[in-house]
């Protein structure tokens, strides 16, 4: 970073099933490194309604800004990340759809994906008397299709703490696309069972993103904060240019 240039606030958004604590030892890298952060908690509602939060977090950051996601989160900042505030995104194992496309566009396109087969989609009532659908992991499938590179004792606490994803979350269309007018950088996580190498290549050439990539599973965030750090890095050094 130049000495004219304060370094990015990093916005970090997790995907479904989970909470901001996934970036807890991403945090610890950039913070050592000074870098002022944001671990957004998603309220994992719908990709209208989560977008709209992460909009108004970004309302009140000053200075430039750097998106970055995790799982479903890459649609929420693809849908938020248009502000001019918003230098570059940085996808993490997460879905990077067009406008148009739907999250559960995605995991389809190409085969590969145990979503379907290791995920519930749970009925329920909601006060005003409509119904309503969530989705939650298996619990004896969890380690084994999300973390597997994970210890068993930090899968069963990952488990234990799973939030429940709104159906709308894979259903919502994402209206627009930050990335055909950001630089973008993309981890690709070849040991990933829920979001099909293939599709994360496909995504990756399609906005021409930068791309790394790593051997670990859906839970990159968790084996391997370091790769994830030193590519947020990266691409603050890269907007400061």
């Amino acid at each position: 970073m130049t000495s004219k240039s304060p370094k990015p606030t990093i916005v970090l958004v997790h995907g479904a099933f989970e909470d901001a604590s996934i970036w807890n030892r991403v945090i610890q890298r950039l913070q050592r490194d000074s870098y002022p952060v944001v671990a957004f908690a998603n309220p994992l509602l719908g990709v209208a309604v989560d977008a709209a939060y992460l909009r108004s977090v970004i309302d009140r950051i000053h200075g430039p800004i750097i998106l970055v996601a995790h799982s479903y989160g890459g649609a929420v900042i693809t849908e938020a990340g248009g502000d001019e505030k918003v230098k570059g995104l940085v996808y993490a194992g997460s879905i990077l759809p067009a406008a148009g496309e739907a999250p559960h566009q995605l995991v389809e396109r190409f085969p590969g994906t145990s979503f379907p087969t290791s995920t519930d989609v749970i009925p329920y009532t909601r006060p005003d008397g409509t119904s309503g659908k969530y989705v939650l992991y298996q619990a004896d499938k969890f380690h084994s299709q999300v973390a597997a590179d994970v210890p068993a004792s930090e899968a069963a606490l990952l488990l234990a703490t799973q939030r429940h994803m709104d159906f709308a979350c894979l259903t919502e269309k994402v209206t627009s696309a930050a990335w055909a007018s950001k630089p973008t950088w993309q981890i690709l996580t070849r040991q990933d069972l829920a979001i099909p190498l293939a599709e994360q290549k496909f995504e990756a050439d399609r906005a021409r993103s930068t791309v790394i990539e790593v051997d670990a599973s859906h839970a990159v965030t968790i084996s391997k904060p370091d790769v994830v750090a030193d590519v947020i890095e990266q691409a603050a050094r890269a907007i400061a240019n």
